[in-house]
């Protein structure tokens, strides 16, 4: 039982913790609403988990024998990044309640997962950690965790944006709102580029 409480504290402390996704959700939130934000809390949550699993299962040993691979992931994570922090300060401040087909899609949470580097961190870091053997039932088994933390900790990002969407509730809050998220992908983005 303490190796599935350790692998539950590792995902809590990997998923809540501020990122880029969490970034997004948190504006999702604070735009669209609860319901119509959780197409992206679903997809970053099942982009992860398979990332995680692939890892588990030795996307890792493909990475260290071509570690061109991993720069080509942090460039295209940077890329979509300062894209997402161009549209969050291009938006014009409106919030979208029962807009859900502007909020972003399930697919762009999980591409989100695969471009952020904090994703592969964990990813690595959490194998390295609990799957050392490449032991298929504990890939899984820590999946099955990721799983349910990683989307309640991208919920509450979300649930907490929606809060906020009280004191943002004119176009003129918002677009200061959102050009501050948008500033703090850029700064992520720039933070990945540095050696």
């Amino acid at each position: 039982m303490s190796l599935i409480v350790s692998m539950a504290a590792f995902a809590l402390v990997a998923s809540i913790t501020p990122g880029p996704v969490n970034i997004v959700a948190l504006s999702c939130g604070a735009q669209f609403g609860f319901r119509a934000s959780q197409r992206h809390v679903a997809g970053a949550t099942l982009g992860f988990v398979l990332l995680l699993v692939l890892m588990g299962l030795g996307l890792h040993e493909i990475l260290k024998l071509w570690p061109f691979l991993t720069r080509v992931v942090q460039l295209a994570g940077v890329a979509f990044l300062l894209f997402m922090a161009w549209k969050l300060a291009a938006d014009d401040g409106q919030l979208h309640a029962g807009e859900a087909g502007r909020a972003p899609s399930m697919l762009y949470g999980a591409v989100m997962q695969w471009l952020n580097p904090k994703a592969w961190l964990a990813c690595v870091a959490g194998m390295g950690a609990f799957v050392a053997d490449g032991e298929a039932r504990l890939v899984w088994q820590f999946a099955a965790v990721y799983l349910v933390i990683c989307y309640l900790s991208v919920g509450c990002w979300v649930y907490a944006g929606t809060f906020l969407r009280g004191y943002l509730g004119n176009p003129k809050g918002m677009r200061l709102f959102n050009r501050l998220m948008a500033l703090l992908l850029a700064a992520s983005a720039g933070y990945l580029l540095l050696p």
